[in-house]
């Protein structure tokens, strides 16, 4: 193996939307990556149906195409 190519394998803090916090290994060169899902709050792993809805794209969804609001 050569030295000084790879890059370093650390110990780096992910925290989830949701407020979830849980520390990982990864060489990515940052000590933070922050996410929008995580096992705590995707639907996959809670069973439970979750809609995110950004600026009303559902409605706007529904009036172009004629669907009644739920």
């Amino acid at each position: 193996m050569k030295a000084d190519i790879h890059p370093k394998y650390q110990e780096i803090t992910v925290t989830c939307s949701c407020g979830n916090n849980f520390k990982t290994k990864s060489a990515m060169g940052k000590p933070e990556l922050k996410v929008e899902v995580c096992s705590e709050c995707h639907p996959f792993y809670t069973g439970t149906q979750k809609i995110v809805d950004t600026a009303g794209r559902i409605d706007k969804f529904r009036q172009k195409y004629g669907k009644a609001a739920a």
